[in-house]
């Protein structure tokens, strides 16, 4: 208990990293020519825009002054940076004009100084009042700041409730629950003050990892409770029982930790860091809930075990004792139904529509409306910027022009073009040329008419690349949200394969050398692969795009987290299969097991579904989503379709198991 106030208190100084870029590999493209641009230039890439309705010229080059006047607000770019605007506007390129001012209504980009994002976006607030819009990848930085912990607290005011609703109906007293939340609660807290030793975390972990870690070991303490009840039945002495207790589910949840801890364990093999961050916390935060529930939840329950007694209560559920046969009688169909959907399922679920950043604000929040109103006027923009060597201005102002003939460029702010070629820098204002060129590099600043990622998006990257280094040969560098964007499609598909298979290897030996066999693992996978497979394809036949990082992550956890279902009632039908036929083992093992399963299965659905109700960010939302649904596929499938195939590789399963010693009939 000590150890856990200290920890609380340690958790209010771990710091949450909300940047994405920061969780890309140091030699990723995108990371390197950041780190060139920070060096080179003052400011970053003006990857934030506010519209102005109804304004003139001069109101709006006014307006231009007070928001470059913001402490924090640096690279404001207008209309005036790209044509001469004392001239006629009826003179210019008419894309380039309506990229900047259209219908009366003028729209800046400009960047934002890095960490104070949630201070300087009040501030520009302040200046362009309600009735203007602004939207931008800082301003979603700053939402997320503000929004996370509001969402984590509200979260599980609504989660604490339901789970112990859950807990209630599954126990005979009342204390139990809080007994069962307690010791988890514990090493939830524990887990998140030992962050403080990484310094700070990503937040999809402050967003997910303690909300998961209780929800996939509360099985942990429930199964030794459980056992200590039936000891309790048997034995007179509390103590005595408890040893007992401890004892015998020793192996069942630890074998159930493994599981879930070689699981998150191949996230932290992930080359994009988000998943390796979240991988490293799952995989303590594990650990801690297997130690608090042999260590701390025997010794708290020894302490008002009477309390236990005097707060018994009759069953709130009926009995499960007829599921069995209905199961049995549907196996077939059962076997048919999964067999026919799995193959499309898994196509499905690869040539879904991804997305790679945290996804668009939702309508509901003033980003998310502010965006709709810029892309109703201008559509859409997302600034681009290029860094190439200085020195050659011929070869830069070649480049510039070719870079405004490539499609869906609709404008490109360099000194070639807006200075002029023929003006030596010399004679330019050090504020103007420090715009352009830094000791070693010429920028070029690019606005682009597609969204910050997809298909068209990251064609357009490659175009620019392409056609800098035609010039320039590699030593030229892309920065901006879809460029970043970009490198982390690159890095997270690398990872999907490796970390897939990590994670199915590992199970799978802790698999079969839990039940010593080599067909039981293979049923297990299956089976819950296969509930993995099925939810993952939603997305693709209801036609919506998904967060490959929720994606990549959910194709882990969901494994991990749910296959404890599969050991459960695999472990029980296999003791029962010693005693009887493989028909009445399966049957006995349903009428026992199916509560326990659909308890651990309704609270982590919980979980995940209100992930996704309470969270405003895109990307936490998703993973919510797929969790819950997943949990739900995964109880339907170890219900009726494990139980199937236990039947019809039974006898695979007992020549390929090691001292299997199953019944064998007459």
């Amino acid at each position: 208990m000590v150890l856990t106030v200290l920890c609380a208190l340690a958790s209010l100084t771990v710091s949450v990293n909300y940047d994405m870029t920061d969780y890309l590999p140091e030699d990723a493209p995108s990371t390197t020519a950041m780190e060139i641009m920070e060096q080179e230039f003052e400011g970053s890439v003006p990857n934030n825009r506010v519209m102005v309705y109804d304004v003139s010229l001069q109101e709006a080059l006014v307006f231009k002054e007070e928001l470059s006047a913001i402490d924090g607000v640096s690279d404001v770019t207008w209309l005036d940076d790209a044509i001469d605007i004392k001239e006629p506007l009826e003179m210019a390129d008419p894309e380039v004009v309506e990229t900047y001012y259209k219908n009366g209504h003028a729209l800046y980009s400009f960047s934002i100084r890095d960490g104070e994002e949630v201070a300087i976006t009040t501030e520009i607030y302040e200046l362009i009042g309600e009735e203007n819009a602004m939207a931008g990848e800082s301003l979603n930085t700053a939402t997320q700041q503000t929004m996370t912990g509001k969402e984590s607290m509200f979260a599980a005011a609504l989660l604490v409730p339901i789970i112990i609703i859950i807990l209630v109906l599954s126990t005979n007293s009342w204390i139990e629950p809080v007994l069962f939340l307690t010791a988890i609660g514990v090493s939830v807290l524990i887990n998140m003050g030992t962050n403080m030793f990484l310094g700070e975390i990503s937040f999809v972990t402050q967003s997910v990892a303690p909300i998961l870690q209780l929800a996939v070991s509360l099985d942990y303490a429930i199964f030794l409770l459980h056992r200590f009840d039936d000891y309790r039945k048997k034995v007179a002495d509390p103590h005595e029982a408890m040893e007992l207790a401890m004892k015998s589910s020793f192996s069942a949840i630890a074998a159930s930790a493994s599981t879930t801890f070689f699981g998150f364990m191949a996230l932290s093999f992930m080359n994009f860091e988000i998943g390796s961050d979240l991988g490293i916390n799952l995989v303590k935060g594990i650990l801690l809930s297997f130690l608090s529930v042999m260590v701390f939840l025997p010794a708290l329950t020894l302490l008002f075990y009477k309390w236990i007694d005097k707060t018994k209560h009759k069953a709130f559920v009926p009995s499960f004792s007829k599921i069995g046969s209905a199961v049995v009688k549907v196996r077939i169909p059962s076997l048919l139904l999964v067999f026919l959907l799995i193959f499309p399922a898994f196509l499905a679920q690869s040539q879904t529509d991804f997305t790679y950043g945290i996804g668009e604000q939702p309508e509901t929040t003033r980003p998310g409306s502010d965006l709709l109103k810029i892309q109703a006027q201008f559509g859409e923009n997302t600034p681009m910027v290029l860094l190439v060597p200085k020195g050659d201005i011929a070869k830069e102002e070649k480049l510039v022009q070719e870079l405004e003939r490539i499609e869906n460029v609709s404008s490109v702010i360099a000194y070639t073009n807006t200075v002029s070629a023929a003006i030596p820098p010399e004679y330019v204002e050090p504020s103007v040329m420090e715009q352009f060129y830094s000791e070693h590099y010429s920028r070029i600043i690019l606005q682009t008419k597609t969204k910050n990622e997809g298909d068209e998006a990251f064609q357009l990257v490659e175009h620019v690349q392409t056609t800098a280094e035609a010039y320039y040969g590699e030593d030229v560098y892309p920065v901006g949200e879809s460029v970043t964007l970009y490198d982390i499609k690159q890095t997270v598909q690398k990872d999907n394969k490796l970390v897939n298979l990590l994670t199915v290897g590992t199970v799978a030996l802790v698999l079969a050398v839990t039940f010593k066999s080599i067909a039981i693992p293979v049923v297990l996978l299956l089976t819950i692969q296969s509930a993995v497979w099925l939810n993952l394809s939603v997305p693709y036949f209801t036609d919506t795009s998904l967060g490959y990082v929720g994606y990549l992550l959910i194709s882990i956890i969901q494994l991990a987290a749910t296959v404890d279902y599969a050991i459960l009632l695999t472990d029980a039908y296999v003791e029962d299969r010693r005693e009887m036929s493989a028909l009445a083992a399966i049957k006995k093992t349903l009428n026992e097991k199916v509560f326990s399963i659909s308890i651990s299965a309704a609270i982590l659905s919980s979980v995940g579904f209100i992930l996704w109700m309470t969270s405003s960010n895109p990307m936490v939302s998703s993973i919510g989503l797929l969790l819950g649904r997943g949990a739900l596929l995964a109880f339907i499938l170890v219900v009726f379709f494990l139980p199937a195939m236990l039947l019809v590789f039974d006898k695979w399963i007992r020549k390929t198991t090691w001292k299997a010693n199953f019944y064998k009939e007459k």
